[in-house]
């Protein structure tokens, strides 16, 4: 991703001691600190929060409708269906309900649209299917909540319908159904409007059982997958149900689950949200991309071993299906781009890509070149398309603004679906493009380091460790982002074919491995002895059993002195920053004999400064040690206030370094 700059969080010193008096690493402390935690119960409550952060399902609008209607169909022994979509969060929230249905003792149906032949949600054709087979009764999960017209023709053909959903529904029309549960919705009271939609489902599992805890304890494996996969805010009860899911995913009872987590190379390594995000969720995905998302279903509910092996070997064959195609359309779609870079959104079409896949490729234009991107699949007169936003861009808000030259459309504001008609496409180019004018972000993204570290030394192995406990990571929750400014790039390493580098840099003296995904060498811009700033993410790497600190890089840039060096030089020192670089007698002494090998003058301006600095300490770190040598009278100043064209004074007299009132002033903002 390219950032326009970087912001870098200043932690609270008197936050960082409380989490470190109650008995925190000091890493895991300033964590806590950077994050906004105010006190030691709440960060008890973060880490390790049970079931009291489970909220009443009984508080989401329409979900007593839906309770008293479910268990009227549990009481007459109705044909059920389970209407779901054909993503991870939509295929775990039909396999939950519908085992929960028939662990009742209920003939369920489970029914997922093929994406391709039928598309995104209820459809009316679908409907009459179930009603011959005798369903009276239809719960929608991850959908629903713009099927307003399906909606009329359920009730005309006699089928009840409950709309479970967490999608959008601003102006709109609700559908008129028995129930329609969707946080979400402005009139619903429910606490968590960041549930997923298998979060919904299992809240109403909750609700008919009258149980919450064992409930979820039941089923948190599904609706963790579902949760992670998603991309809701890991935070509250969204926490606890992705924790709880992870522990049963250490231990996994579903054969189904047993089996791909061994098929995909995971069940030796240790569960975590990303087991989900890299392993799980793409093989369950690739499934609903590519048409076969009942093999999917299947595999989730199965409690056969034999089939469980065959259907994730089957599941993996499509992952890797789906990442032929994927190559294909990004390949294709790249060509159309021309290497040039767009100033307006990206719109493409085609008649050759798979409808399946697109939405990738358009997430990786979206990061190439900066800019929301819709990519349409066309076939014949119509054309489906997927879009995803970049730099904060609200993707639902200019659909609805431009939704007159569109058959349908829904999601969220960072990654959304649509319909259009193909002579529809260049109108709706046209005003997409004047409403992202009007709404565009106004700069790239920043990149937010949640802490600089300037002692290298708390990236050992149990400060790194303790990070830990701040999983499960994920949207809310994200993995930590810290940074190094000014170290050395000492290594550049190619791995995985060029596609990856490994890198080394070194720090005060320690040296640290990195790995860097997704980049090759001639991209780097950088060479070995270059003074760096890395942005990364601490982690414990183990290969063949052995344990090392790694730091997996989010950024890399060449690092500029200047802006630092100038401030402190014009007497504005910005303590936060400068802090980092307060000299200590070694880097006075280093000062003083580059000083006097120069002719004993200072330069006479910031470049010739920076030129002078001796090898071994940084430019900042020599700049300050002139602003002291100027103030301590060690130096004689040419011009009034000013370190530049200074003079050493000869025979000066000895004096206590640590006098400096800017001395003191680093050291106090450092403690």
């Amino acid at each position: 991703m390219n950032y326009s700059k970087w912001k870098i969080e200043e932690c609270p010193t008197d936050k960082l001691k409380l989490f470190a008096d109650a008995g925190y690493p000091t890493l895991l402390a300033a964590m806590l600190a950077v994050r906004g935690l105010g006190s030691a119960e709440e960060a008890k409550s973060f880490l390790d929060g049970g079931a009291e952060l489970l909220c009443d399902p009984l508080l989401m609008k329409d979900m007593d409708k839906a309770v008293s209607r479910i268990r009227h169909a549990l009481s007459m022994r109705e044909t059920v269906a389970v209407y779901g979509d054909y993503d991870v969060d939509g295929i775990t929230s039909t396999c939950l309900l519908t085992d929960w249905l028939r662990g009742r003792g209920l003939e369920c149906y489970p029914y997922i649209p093929d994406r391709i032949g039928e598309g995104y949600g209820l459809n009316s054709a679908a409907i009459d299917t179930l009603h011959r087979k005798g369903v009276s009764l239809i719960i929608s999960v991850d959908c629903g909540i713009t099927a307003a017209v399906e909606a009329e023709h359920a009730k005309k053909v006699g089928v009840d319908l409950i709309i479970t959903d967490h999608h959008e529904c601003r102006e709109q029309t609700i559908p008129d159904a028995i129930a329609v549960i969707d946080p979400k919705q402005d009139d619903c009271t429910y606490p968590n409007k960041d549930l997923a939609g298998v979060g919904v489902a299992l809240k109403l599992v909750c609700a008919v059982e009258g149980k919450n805890e064992e409930i979820v304890e039941r089923y948190a494996d599904l609706a963790a997958i579902g949760t992670v996969a998603d991309v809701v805010p890991l935070t509250g009860e969204n926490r606890y149900i992705v924790r709880s899911g992870l522990e049963k995913l250490g231990n996994p009872a579903r054969p189904g689950l047993a089996a791909l987590l061994r098929e995909s190379g995971a069940s030796e390594k240790k569960i975590s949200s990303s087991t989900i995000g890299f392993s799980l969720a793409p093989r369950l995905n690739a499934a609903g991309r590519l048409g076969e998302v009942s093999v999917a279903g299947k595999l989730l509910m199965t409690r056969d071993k034999k089939e469980a092996n065959d259907l994730a070997g089957e599941l993996c064959e499509l992952n890797r299906r789906r990442q032929h195609l994927e190559t294909e359309i990004w390949d294709d779609a790249s060509g159309m781009m021309d290497g040039k870079t767009p100033s307006t959104p990206i719109v493409l079409a085609s008649e050759k890509w798979h409808q399946g896949v697109i939405g990738i490729a358009a997430s990786k234009l979206a990061e190439q070149y900066s800019k929301p991107t819709i990519m349409i699949c066309l076939d014949g007169d119509k054309g489906k398309g997927s879009c995803r936003s970049y730099g904060g861009f609200n993707l639902f808000d200019a659909l609805s603004a431009c939704s007159e030259y569109l058959e349908g459309f829904g999601g969220h504001a960072l990654a959304a679906g649509l319909n259009i008609k193909r002579d529809k496409i260049r109108q709706f180019c046209r005003a997409f493009s004047e409403y992202y004018e009007h709404n565009k972000p106004t700069e790239l993204p920043t990149l937010c380091c949640d802490m600089q570290i300037t002692d290298p030394r708390v990236l050992d192995m149990q400060g790194v460790d303790s990070l830990s406990r701040l999983e499960p990571y994920g949207s809310g929750n994200p993995k930590p982002t810290l940074c190094i400014i000014g170290a050395r790039l000492e290594k550049v390493t190619p791995i995985g074919g060029g596609k990856h580098l490994r890198l080394g840099i070194s720090y005060k003296g320690t040296e640290f491995e990195c790995v860097f995904f997704s980049h090759c060498e001639s991209e780097l811009g950088l060479r070995v002895g270059d003074m760096v700033d890395v942005a990364f993410t601490p982690q414990i790497n183990e290969f063949r059993l052995r344990r090392s600190v790694q730091l997996q890089i989010t950024e890399i840039r060449k690092h500029d002195p200047k802006p630092l060096c100038g401030m402190i030089l014009d007497d504005e020192v910005p303590l936060r920053e400068a802090s980092a670089y307060c000299p200590d007698r070694g880097a006075f002494v280093k000062a003083w004999r580059r000083l006097q090998a120069v002719g004993g003058s200072v330069a006479g301006d910031l470049d010739g400064i920076i030129s002078q600095c001796p090898h071994g300490i940084e430019p900042e770190r020599f700049c300050i040690c002139l602003r002291v040598l100027c103030e301590l009278g060690l130096l004689r100043t040419v011009i009034p206030g000013s370190v530049f064209g200074a003079k050493i004074v000869s025979g000066s007299a000895k004096v206590n370094l640590e006098s400096s009132e800017l001395i003191k002033r680093l050291k106090a903002r450092r403690s």
